[in-house]
């Protein structure tokens, strides 16, 4: 029977072949312990030398690293694995022979290993980084096709932006100026005129000049637009959207957590609703933490973010931010002219922003007002402006940033590990 690493489960006592490469090994003179990896997961393979032929035990013991093979064998539980099974190997072809891998079971540097992504790749740590990324992603489309939305995929080039051409990439589309996409909201906007509640889930670009742990120049986003929903029903949309990707992972990922020495419990505790703290109370905790570089009115760093996000055990709202700080299209506070009806979640653990969202401005001559004082050129934002000209209402929508919520959840220090092919501010390569 022909199967998958994670699929022996239901195969225990049965005899299976599994197609396969070694990522280590151990041998002495009577058995040789092979650990296997499929893509789909890992497992040792026990090789005794009493129980298969001369030619296996030797080729068994003369394997190297990253070499492709068949293994067939019996599958039995093993409660000291973390995986709960081993393989008791009875035969081993050889598909191909690895030579000189270049990354071995010592030390490497964090440059040697971005040379080699596309290797690293296959390490035990990584594919367990990509396993829980996956499951946020099948997680992210079952809870909106869930709720009622409809994913419609924005256009990558586009002629505007929405936050401004600072920082985008330039490029020629022909005889026109285009850039490459910081975001799909725009667009998502228009389709949720059409469409009721809508999603996005692709690539964006910030041509930024930062080395952060937090910061790539490339990375994907989830965009979510509602029709008919103001402030308070978007909050409550990304809290119980970030609370069931969590237990997600919880659920259908702790081998790949327990890999990663990631604490369950403190994302157990990660469930709606989550805490709010007002832009104003924000400045004055963070004056009462000692932090007297920061003034109303200022945006928050990465100290500052951490600082509000160590008081709390789950994902906390910063709300009201100052109008002057955040981009021309977020609805005024009815009730205070200063602040916008925005908020930024803030995930646990010095992670920092996760999420970008607010009630969008739907009031034409305000939006148009907008456009001008931010010296934006109003015919490249006419279609944007025809939304609020026929049959304008209320609406709301956020932006969660993928790879930082993957490097969250799956305890990972820097936002480079959690996508296959980071593209850094010096990193183009591989």
């Amino acid at each position: 029977m022909k199967t998958t690493i994670a699929e022996v489960k239901n195969y225990v006592g049965q005899e299976v072949t599994i197609g396969a490469w070694l990522s280590n090994k151990r041998s002495s003179g009577k058995i040789a312990f092979l650990q296997l990896r499929d893509g789909t997961g890992f497992i040792q393979g026990v090789v005794v030398k009493n129980e298969v032929t001369e030619d296996v035990f030797q080729l068994a013991k003369s394997l190297t690293q990253e070499s492709s093979l068949y293994v067939k064998g019996i599958i039995q539980e093993d409660t000291r694995s973390p995986f709960g099974y081993e393989l008791l190997v009875h035969h081993v072809e050889l598909i191909h022979q690895s030579t000189d891998y270049p990354i071995t079971p010592k030390e490497h540097g964090t440059e040697f290993l971005m040379d080699h992504r596309h290797l690293w790749l296959r390490s035990k740590r990584q594919h367990a980084v990509m396993k829980v990324r996956n499951e946020i992603i099948r997680a992210t489309y079952e809870f909106f096709n869930n709720n009622g939305f409809v994913k419609v995929d924005p256009p990558i080039l586009t002629g505007s932006a929405p936050e401004g051409t600072t920082e985008l990439f330039h490029t020629k589309y022909f005889e026109e100026d285009a850039y490459l996409s910081q975001s799909g909201q725009l667009y998502m906007e228009a389709a949720a005129m059409a469409l009721g509640k809508v999603f996005s889930f692709g690539p964006t670009f910030r041509a930024e000049k930062s080395k952060t742990r937090r910061h790539l120049i490339e990375f994907w986003m989830i965009e979510p637009e509602m029709a008919f929903y103001q402030f308070e029903d978007n909050l409550k949309v990304q809290e119980e959207y970030v609370s069931y990707i969590v237990q997600s992972v919880v659920k259908n990922c702790q081998l790949e957590l327990n890999t990663l020495g990631r604490d369950l419990s403190k994302l157990e505790k990660v469930t709606a609703p989550f805490p709010r703290m007002h832009y104003d109370d924000a400045i004055k905790f963070l004056h009462e933490q000692g932090f007297d570089d920061i003034e109303w009115g200022d945006d928050f760093g990465a100290p500052h973010e951490t600082a509000i996000a160590n008081s709390f055990d789950k994902p906390v709202f910063i709300t009201h931010y100052p109008k002057a700080i955040k981009p021309f299209y977020m609805q005024p506070d009815p009730t205070r002219d200063d602040v916008v009806l925005c908020a930024d979640l803030i995930a646990p653990e010095g992670y920092g922003e996760i999420i970008g969202g607010s009630e969008r401005i739907h009031d034409f001559e305000l939006l148009k007002k907008n456009i001008e004082a931010h010296d934006l050129p109003l015919d490249s934002y006419a279609w944007y402006l025809d939304l609020r000209k026929y049959g304008s209402v209320p609406h709301s929508g956020f932006g969660l940033g993928l790879e930082r919520t993957v490097a969250w959840i799956s305890g990972t220090e820097h936002v480079r590990e959690t996508i296959p092919f980071p593209r850094l501010l010096n990193r183009l390569y591989p």
